[in-house]
């Protein structure tokens, strides 16, 4: 993987800045910072900027409305007992409560899938803004700052090889959170030297297959 690539920097820079990089990955990119002065400073930039998040906000005085709402949720409430029921009802509920979650444990277990590749996307000012998770048939999206889309516009996933040719991997979900399927030629895709791209699409997706719109987010699928 050619890690002089500035996108790749900035995206595993954020990433390691953020604590967002596994394991593995944060060995190999603390090996990478041993002999790269310019990836010292990039990390650099990041640990500053994310440590300006946490500088101590100014007391304030808290107003008397606020107090009057917490004083009013805490007193004493009046409980109503429910009704009794007879035993065996009580013992129904209680099976199928115990089933469901069995159910749900089983269900999450089979499911179980975890992630292959990683991307944090940047805006153009090299702000991360969203995270992809690649699983072995779908896509894991997380927002991390996304600007607000107008109700008209969807945002489109791109994958962009080496020949540069972007192909749409779906549109993200409404809020930037949730999951993108992949068909069996997305799949092959996953694992290969790709860049990632969002682009502001007509609702639905672009028409022409190809992106309409200006690119908002981009950054590099690494292997975890």
């Amino acid at each position: 993987m050619n890690y002089q690539t500035p996108a790749l920097r900035r995206a595993l820079a954020a990433d390691y800045a953020i604590g967002l990089m596994p394991a593995p990955a944060r060995r190999r990119f603390e090996q990478l910072l041993v002999d790269d002065a310019a990836l010292r400073r990039e990390l650099a930039h990041w640990q500053e900027t994310l440590a300006s998040l946490t500088e101590a906000l100014p007391e304030r005085p808290v107003p008397d409305r606020v107090w009057h709402s917490i004083t009013a949720r805490i007193e004493p409430q009046v409980l109503h007992v429910p009704e009794k029921r007879p035993f065996w009802n009580w013992l129904r509920l209680t099976v199928a409560a115990c089933s469901i979650v069995a159910l749900v444990f089983v269900g999450s277990l089979y499911n179980r899938d975890d992630a292959r590749y990683s991307a944090t996307l940047l805006s153009t000012d090299a702000k991360p803004a969203l995270k992809v998770e690649a699983h072995a048939d779908y896509l894991q999206v997380e927002p991390l700052i996304l600007a607000a889309v107008e109700a008209d516009r969807r945002l489109e996933l791109w994958a962009i090889p080496d020949d540069g040719t972007p192909i749409s991997l779906g549109v993200v979900p409404v809020g930037g959170k949730g999951k993108v399927e992949l068909s069996e030629a997305q799949k092959g895709l996953i694992g290969k030297p790709i860049t990632l791209a969002v682009t502001l699409e007509p609702k639905g997706g672009s028409p022409t297959g190809k992106p309409t719109g200006p690119v908002l987010y981009q950054g590099a699928l690494v292997a975890l």
